[in-house]
């Protein structure tokens, strides 16, 4: 589904000033959508910040070395962002409330015109214009795409920084979202600079002990179900007490899963502060764990899903479980 970025470089040739945020805790995609945005419209001679509900996961600190990404709460106010001299808010990566957490207050008080780049399936009503293909494999493309109808040379930073958007949100390509317009795309970022050997080892190969350590954890907890294709694990408080790890540690491991032998479904649940549950969902094959994902208030794309429940780890897990077996069928 192509994107008509007319409409969205008519906006950004008529407005000065821009704001840009993604979901909370933000991913390389998310993360690698904002900054190449930021230097395209900076290369344009606009004033930019990226000021989002959490800050940047110490495991991909390499995606912004500069720290241009903000904190609303530390250091930003709302009333900074509700300045009557920001013309546009961009939200990118994601189109739901919920999502974007605090930032989304500020959303809903600002007079300034709204952008969303999106390339998940459903979403809310932002009062923004959108460009959204829920066919792309990454929001990062979708970026190079927007990049590319401004008329913005390619910069080493933009490249680098798209080239892990892609990246990650495809599992290193291998995903079935892949098809020959990625391979076109991440060329033209080699091309213009992006080293992909060195962004493999910034992101799989300097992990700290505590991660190594949590992934353990969470190997040790997998279940099986009857059927074999339902797999599922989770990380508990204690498991990140006993570590020394993070939340965002336990970011991908749901896709080792994937790799047990006739597993269609896989589901990996986090334990975060505040009674709170976060769920990954993954699928190969016909399984659609969106359908999943959306009974729970969550949502994402047809293999890949996630969601956030206000119940212990244990009951989020019994819950979600329950409703994966419904949907396929014992499994």
């Amino acid at each position: 589904m192509a994107i008509a970025w007319r409409p969205f470089v008519d906006l950004v040739s008529e407005n000065q000033s821009f704001v840009l945020t993604t979901h909370q805790r933000p991913d390389c995609d998310a993360l690698g959508s904002e900054i190449a945005m930021a230097a395209a419209l900076e290369s344009l001679g606009k004033t930019v910040r990226i000021v989002n509900a959490d800050g940047v996961p110490p495991h991909i600190a390499f995606m912004d070395p500069h720290n241009r990404v903000e904190v609303l709460g530390e250091g930003v106010l709302p009333s900074a962002i509700l300045a009557a001299d920001i013309d546009v808010i961009m939200v990118l990566d994601t189109s739901a409330w919920q999502q974007l957490a605090t930032m989304g207050d500020v959303l809903r008080e600002s007079s300034a015109k709204k952008v969303v780049i999106d390339h998940h399936v459903g979403g809310d009503d932002l009062g923004a214009e959108v460009f959204k293909d829920d066919s792309a494999e990454a929001n990062g493309r979708l970026v190079l795409e927007a990049i590319e109808a401004l008329g913005v040379s390619l910069n080493e930073e933009m490249a680098r920084v798209l080239f892990a958007a892609i990246a990650t949100d495809t599992g290193w390509f291998r995903f079935a979202s892949v098809g020959a317009v990625t391979y076109a795309a991440v060329e033209k970022l080699v091309a213009a600079g992006a080293s992909p050997a060195t962004i493999f080892g910034h992101l799989y190969e300097q992990n700290t002990l505590a991660r190594v350590l949590l992934h353990g954890h969470i190997l040790q907890d997998i279940v099986v179900e009857p059927g074999g294709h339902l797999a599922h694990a989770a990380a508990t408080l204690e498991d990140f007490a006993e570590t020394g790890a993070d939340p965002s540690d336990s970011e991908d491991i749901v896709n080792r899963l994937l790799t047990i032998a006739g597993v269609e479904v896989a589901a990996l649940f986090v334990a975060l502060e505040g009674q709170l549950t976060k769920v990954s969902l993954r699928s190969r094959g016909d399984a659609d764990v969106r359908a999943v994902a959306e009974v729970f208030g969550g949502g994402g794309h047809r293999a890949a899903a996630g969601l956030r429940v206000a119940e212990s780890v244990e009951k989020t897990r019994e819950l979600v479980v329950a409703e994966l077996r419904n949907k396929m069928g014992g499994s």
